[in-house]
């Protein structure tokens, strides 16, 4: 990858499993460059590629990684979060996220205060909704609710973009799937 796409990480499922988020097995290798992107997917070297465009002053919050005498930049745990709940399909879909969250908040390497930095740099509000509301759903750390919350920003956005979402959830001002309404309603 090194020369590919640089300057890039690895990020997203493919960091999640890195960082052993997830047990699950995903075929390609998800990265984020500042290059121009014309094929979001790609083939090279039988190597599956799902390639996704930022800007310059988004390129934070990773570390290096060594691939024998190769070094590849590769999303920290707490960007491999917000990568994921920035963009749900990249992390496998909500539910799939929602699962890595709930293994991040349970590791002692935890740093929901990172969590909060690196989603205000990323700049999308959306973040901090679909945080705030999976980790008050499961329980988390109330500062981290506390956060969200005061990071809150108008307008409503769905849970997951890619599942019809007919019902508002005012509070975090997300539009969940039905499938969700049941988890909710039981944790009100």
């Amino acid at each position: 990858m090194p020369g590919l796409f640089d300057p890039a990480y690895v990020g997203a499922l493919s960091a999640a499993q890195h960082w052993g988020l997830t047990e699950q097995l995903f075929r390609p290798v998800f990265v984020y460059t500042v290059r121009p992107v014309r094929r979001t997917q790609q083939t090279i070297h039988g190597t599956a590629f799902v390639i996704r465009h930022i800007s310059e002053v988004r390129l934070f919050g990773t570390t290096p990684l060594w691939r024998g005498r190769i070094k590849v930049q590769i999303s920290d745990i707490h960007r491999t979060i917000v990568d994921m709940l920035d963009e749900p399909a990249a992390g496998g879909g909500i539910r799939h996220v929602s699962e890595c969250l709930k293994t991040y908040l349970a590791r002692r390497d935890a740093e929901p205060s990172k969590l909060i930095d690196y989603a205000d740099r990323l700049g999308n509000g959306a973040v901090f909704k679909r945080l705030g509301f999976l980790t008050e759903l499961y329980d988390g750390p109330a500062t981290l609710v506390d956060a969200c919350t005061a990071h809150r920003t108008q307008g409503a956005v769905k849970l997951d973009p890619a599942i019809p979402s007919p019902r508002l959830l005012r509070r975090w001002r997300l539009w969940l799937p039905d499938r969700w309404k049941m988890e909710q309603a039981a944790h009100d």
